[in-house]
């Protein structure tokens, strides 16, 4: 009777390391699959052509590959089987087709919640980039033949708003609704002559006029400054960014 107890116990304890091999091989089986599916997806988006690269990430594989090169050098790093590429085709992923976390996180089997943490720590790194990617503008000279530009001597941009589209809490949507109904952030943007941004106001809600955005921009310390004349050497560039001077 004893040793018919222990036969069972024996074959019991068997039964279970076998299924617990099994139970990992499987395991190690479907993160394999998954890792092959991510690597599909990067290489879908940047490992085929520029102009794939470009549909879906707004920017071609050499300028994808400076920025994470640049994001590296402000702290962005690799974390498990998550390197700084997939980190930063997620991000600008999400940024050129507006999609959900969900959305993404079915294309690369990963959590919602793993798109959005990453998607954030992509996102305080590109913030952290503005003196390396908003440039330093540089005046209409007065010998300008542009017919565009040559009627604006001094001029160092034009800024116009632009509606973004966001989520937001159910209690807030009355405060972003934009004249035309839909739930966004206005935000004020200045670009130079050749469509490069030299300054970037953002965080307004959608209800709001352009007209206080640009107020409350010229009075922040930290805001958009406009020289009040021209010196003799030209408009200085260590006072702020400028949009023109007279």
């Amino acid at each position: 009777m004893k040793l018919r107890f222990m036969f069972i116990v024996m074959c019991f304890l068997l039964i279970m390391l076998i299924r617990r091999h099994n139970e990992r091989k499987m395991i190690h089986s479907r993160t394999f699959q998954f890792h092959v599916t991510r690597l599909q997806y990067l290489d879908s988006i940047i490992g085929n052509s520029d102009i794939q690269c470009v549909n879906q990430l707004r920017m071609d594989r050499r300028t994808f590959g400076l920025l994470c090169e640049l994001l590296r050098s402000r702290g962005l790093k690799a974390s498990g089987s998550l390197d700084v590429e997939e980190q930063v085709c997620m991000f600008l992923h999400t940024l050129s087709h507006h999609v959900k976390n969900r959305t993404i996180g079915s294309m690369v089997f990963r959590s919602g919640e793993t798109v959005s943490r990453y998607f954030n720590s992509a996102l305080n790194r590109v913030l952290r980039l503005h003196n390396v990617l908003l440039r330093v503008p540089d005046p209409v000279p007065e010998n300008c033949t542009d017919e565009r530009w040559k009627w604006f001597k001094n001029c160092l941009g034009a800024l116009d708003g632009t509606y973004i589209r966001v989520y937001v809490p159910e209690n807030d949507k009355p405060r972003y609704r934009t004249r035309k109904g839909e739930i966004a952030t206005n935000v004020l943007g200045v670009c130079s002559r050749d469509m490069k941004f030299i300054f970037v106001m953002p965080g307004w809600e959608g209800s709001t006029s352009d007209s206080r955005i640009l107020r409350d921009t010229l009075n922040k310390p930290t805001g958009l400054k406009v020289p009040a004349r021209m010196e003799s050497g030209g408009p200085s560039h260590t006072t702020g960014n400028k949009i023109g001077s007279r």
